[in-house]
């Protein structure tokens, strides 16, 4: 049994950072605007389609009851996650507030 030898650094080494060079921002509050506004949307449909079962539900409609209890609760994650993201973007908003120019 033989014992091969490391040859070479498996890490690449990091590359060096030029200081003239400035961070441009290509369209990222764009991008953060349509992921936000796509949540939103996509947190109303599940709103609409949460009511819609517990409407056919209340109307007596042929709808079982753990469809409309997995939608309820689909809604109630998807609008935690929206409550989340949005205390996130605020605190971000307040920090950046508070940074001294």
């Amino acid at each position: 049994m033989s014992i091969q030898s490391i040859g070479s650094n498996p890490i690449p080494p990091i590359p060096a950072i030029n200081s003239t060079q400035k961070p441009v921002a290509s369209g990222s509050a764009t991008q953060i605007t349509q992921t936000f506004e796509t949540m939103l949307n996509t947190l109303n449909e599940s709103q609409l389609s949460s009511d819609a079962l517990v409407e056919k539900m209340a109307r007596g409609e042929s709808v079982d009851l753990h469809e409309v209890m997995i939608g309820m609760e689909e809604n109630n994650v998807n609008f935690n996650v929206a409550l989340g993201i949005r205390d996130k973007l605020i605190e971000a908003y307040r920090e950046v507030m508070r940074m001294q120019v």
